[in-house]
């Protein structure tokens, strides 16, 4: 940057103040991350070999004042559970997942109790109080059991703090306020034993009571110097949040009533541009960044640009949206485990497990989604080449299927495969320690210098720390004993952790959080969700701890927390020059919102050499939403008409022309098929090709022959076993033993039967019935002066009979068909309307079969199955009140003028294939 940043000027500060004795100074910084920007700092101003100060974080310097190891959230909230355990009788104990749940909230508070150097027994006496008098009104005499296990817990709130607190005290480890507390305690016995060093606290802002009560102290003793970061605006501004805490610190310190408040910049009010842009969708946020940085990357090194993430889940849409010239990139942001694809993975992984059947048999069944969800995750697909094996599971219908036959589908030796899918020992420990392996695995397959591969390796060797931890914990103790208790411990403990991002600091571009920006400065700085409710957070108060009671006792509230955020914010502008402020302008939606207090507060106050400009960023959207595909006829697409029309064109192929060219033009012209999907329920075109198999089957050993009532009864009696067969043939492993698909047979088998009966009613009546062909392919070619060249007509027809002397050709529909459906009147505009597919359909049918008809009588129909008591209903062309079943020359006639005139339509080089709405 061309004008001087906070830690260039502490290190130019350093270098003149202790030149001989650099050594003996010790910086303390808000985090770790500025470290490495402090020692380049100082690299480049000195000219001779130096020995570099002793730089730490003021986490690390609290701690070894207190000689505490710090532990983190996963690790404290087993060693609270192991001490809530030794205390509590054994028949009153919470499982791990519901302790969990309000462990997490109560250890946040006794954070804060310490941190504040609060007394606890006072504080936790008062929630005490305050939850006695909610019940005040409830009689002595009448409270439930219920109402005294409540009180009861709030009771016990001390007990729980000074167990924990001794436990972990006596163990050296302990989380960020019993260190901050300890720390306090052992400050006279550290500043005596002090000799030559000297602190240098730099770049503070909010304190609480143990860091304002240990930096006092070392001031005091001159031991110390004090360099914050603060513009005057904020500072003269007696309203203005940023400076809220520096101003209390200016007003009430006694170091400061005899020396001078160091340093108070004047940054904020030179020329600045800030462009603040609204988007809808956070999504469009990530996409705005890749442009803004496209920009950057040609005029600026990429290094002094800076992504402020307001909201950690558009870390992954933005790494996506950055233009491929970044060759050098920085995260630096706690990232929250829930999100990461590592820990997505093997949610997956317990649910395979934990939803598996037969677990102690050799049969081992695991449900299908859950099988392809693990192959077909990204962590996985590209170790185990399992496209095949998913294809098979698809084909074949398993929606259930066991290890052994999965293996037998895979054929291959892979080490992941193996390592996935075993019989796996439900003793938590192993199984935790099985999923390491996989960790491990994956991890050991990743390329270290590819970018987005690194970002992986962040995400596994966070979830395998979680992983570790648990084994280290379960180890120790035999409480969880199955899968769905270790997977319900999982979930608690995955939400506390973190993922880690480490990179080189110096080089590139940078992404980070809010908080990792701390101290640093950069001359672009892109903010992302200055949003309300984000950027502030808002007033979300996860704390047992009520508003009026960490008033009283100077715990800090969302109005403090939002004075650290404002703070933060102001900060990322005051040494910048080019600001880019995004926010989430779609005020409908899960991820709605309305611009941050920060721009209405910027645009009020806007200072004189501050350039606001407003952006509205609208995705591009096409003017027509759905614009209607259109396919022009090639000389390839005629040439494979032709081709059709010698094969054959059949029936259901002309209607799906009618219904849908496009249709039409995928399915016949490029010959594309469904893909394949294991039906987990049976679907309606799978029930109808099991009852038309099973007639076919009944009524063959039947066939030209004069069916009786003996016939129809041992087809009956057959009914139950044939249609189990064709099941078993159409839906291969699919399960139909429950649920819906034994509806779906029960369905199947009972329109058999109803199908056998009607026919054997009608026999009983006196009806002649001789089946002559089931299932038959029949064909027949169209010749015509006006089409280009003949063409076959060929399809399946379910079935043809003579009846009492006539033809009658039946096709079945398993879905509600009425006579109405079959009936026609006029034949013009016949192939116009996708409501007359079932008349072209079983019209085609008497044509293709009226050569072998030998000049009897066709009649030609549907038996719908969800209109059985309609029986046969067959085509029926109605004239001048006329209405006639039988398909005559002239019906056949003016039907084939019909056809030849959609077949034209079909061949006509300049007519393309268009969509239809």
């Amino acid at each position: 940057m061309s004008k001087p940043t906070f830690l260039n000027q502490l290190a130019n500060t350093i270098i003149t103040n202790y030149p001989e004795n650099l050594s003996d100074c010790i910086i303390v910084l808000p985090n770790k991350r500025a470290k490495v920007f402090l020692i380049n700092e100082l690299q480049n101003i000195t000219t001779k070999t130096i020995f570099a100060p002793d730089i730490i974080s003021i986490e690390e310097f609290v701690q070894n004042i207190s000689g505490i190891r710090n532990i983190d959230s996963v690790e404290l909230l087993f060693e609270f559970y192991n001490v809530y355990c030794s205390i509590e009788e054994k028949n009153k104990l919470d499982e791990f997942e519901s302790f969990a749940n309000w462990a997490k909230t109560l250890l946040q508070d006794f954070n804060e109790i310490d941190r504040y150097l609060l007394e606890p027994d006072k504080i936790l006496k008062y929630l005490e109080n305050i939850k006695e008098i909610e019940h005040w009104s409830v009689d002595i005499n009448k409270k439930t059991e219920l109402i005294e296990k409540h009180l009861l817990f709030w009771k016990k709130l001390p007990h729980y703090y000074h167990s924990l607190y001794k436990h972990l005290y006596n163990k050296g480890i302990g989380y960020q306020g019993l260190i901050y507390r300890e720390a306090t305690e052992n400050l006279t016995h550290f500043s005596d034993n002090l000799k030559n060093e000297k602190f240098i606290f730099a770049g503070f802002n909010a304190l609480n009571q143990a860091e304002e009560k240990i930096i006092q102290h070392l001031l005091a003793i001159d031991k110390a110097e004090v360099y914050w970061d603060l513009d005057e605006v904020f500072l003269k501004d007696e309203l203005h949040d940023a400076g809220l805490f520096q101003r209390k610190f200016k007003k009430e310190w006694n170091f400061y009533k005899n020396n001078p408040y160091q340093w108070v910049a004047k940054d904020f009010a030179q020329q600045k541009t800030i462009e603040i842009i609204s988007t809808p969708k956070a999504i469009g946020q990530a996409k705005i960044v890749g442009n803004i940085i496209e920009q950057h990357c040609e005029t600026e090194n990429l290094q002094n640009v800076a992504i402020i993430l307001g909201e950690e889940n558009l870390l992954l849409p933005i790494l996506y949206s950055l233009p491929k010239n970044v060759d050098a990139l920085n995260i630096t942001m706690g990232f929250s485990s829930k999100n990461n694809p590592a820990q997505l993975l093997i949610s997956k992984f317990f649910k395979l497990h934990v939803n598996t059947t037969n677990r102690n048999s050799s049969s081992y069944t695991m449900y299908f989604k859950d099988v392809l969800d693990v192959l077909t995750n990204p962590l996985i697909e590209p170790y185990i080449d399992a496209y095949d094996l998913v294809n098979r599971i698809n084909r074949n219908n398993f929606s259930f299927i066991s290890l052994n036959k999965l293996h037998e589908l895979y054929g291959k030796e892979n080490e992941l495969f193996q390592l996935l899918f075993q019989k796996w020992d439900t003793n938590p420990v192993q199984f935790l320690e099985n999923i390491a392996q996989i960790l491990l695995y994956i991890k050991s397959k990743l390329n270290r210098d590819n970018e987005e591969e690194k970002i992986t390796n962040a995400f596994i060797y966070s979830i395998y720390k979680v992983i570790n931890k648990l084994i280290s914990y379960l180890s120790n103790q035999n409480s969880v004993t199955d899968l769905k208790t270790l997977f319900a411990i999982y979930k608690q403990v995955v939400e506390v952790a973190e993922v880690s991002f480490e990179g080189e600091p110096l080089e590139g571009l940078q992404i980070m959080g809010v908080l990792e920006s701390r101290v640093l400065d950069f001359e672009t700085v892109i903010i992302t969700s200055v949003n309300e409710g984000k950027f502030p957070a808002g007033k979300s108060n996860n704390s047992f701890i009520p508003y009026d009671v960490k008033r009283e006792y100077g715990l800090p509230t969302y109005k403090e927390k939002d004075a650290i955020y404002t703070y933060h914010f102001y900060h990322l502008l005051q040494r910048a020059k080019n600001i880019y402020l995004l926010y989430n302008s779609d005020s409908d939606g899960f991820d709605a919102g309305e611009k941050s207090r920060f721009i209405t507060q910027l645009e009020i106050e806007k200072q004189p050499n501050h350039t606001l400009k407003h952006t509205f960023y609208n995705p591009i959207v096409p003017a027509v939403a759905n614009e209607l595909m259109v396919i022009e006829k090639s000389e390839q697409v005629q040439n494979r008409l032709k081709e059709i029309a010698e094969t054959g064109f059949s029936p259901s192929s002309l209607t799906s022309y009618i219904r849908n060219p496009i249709q039409f033009y995928f399915q016949r012209i490029l010959r594309i098929k469904e893909t394949d999907e294991v039906e987990e329920n049976i679907a309606v075109n799978t029930l109808g090709t099991i009852i038309h198999g099973t007639l076919e089957e009944l009524y063959k050993p039947f066939l030209n022959l004069i069916l009786t009532v003996d016939d129809i009864d041992e087809a009956l009696f057959k009914t139950e076993t044939e249609v189990l067969i064709q099941f078993k043939k159409v839906y291969k492993e699919g399960d139909i033993k429950t649920g819906r698909n034994l509806l779906a047979y029960e369905v199947a088998k009972r329109n058999v039967e109803n199908f056998l009966k009607a026919e054997r009613k009608e026999i009983e009546n006196g009806a002649e019935i001789q089946v002559l062909s089931l299932e038959t392919t029949y064909q027949r070619t169209i010749e015509d002066n006006r089409l280009p060249f003949p063409v076959l007509i060929k399809g399946n027809v379910d079935r043809i009979e003579l009846r009492d002397g006539k033809i009658r050709i039946i096709d079945y529909k398993t879905g509600k068909v009425e006579q109405k459906n079959v009936s026609l009147s006029d034949w013009n505009g016949l192939t116009d309307d996708i409501k007359n597919d079932k008349i072209i359909q079983v019209l085609a049918y008497a044509f293709m079969y009226e050569p072998e008809a030998k000049n009897r009588e066709i009649e030609v129909g549907i038996v719908s199955f969800k209109n059985m008591k309609a029986g046969f209903l067959p085509f029926n062309y109605k004239v001048d009140k006329v209405s006639t079943a039988v398909i005559t020359p002239e019906i056949m006639e003016s039907y084939l003028d019909q056809i030849v005139t959609l077949l034209l339509e079909i061949f006509d080089k300049d007519k393309p294939f268009e969509e239809r709405v």
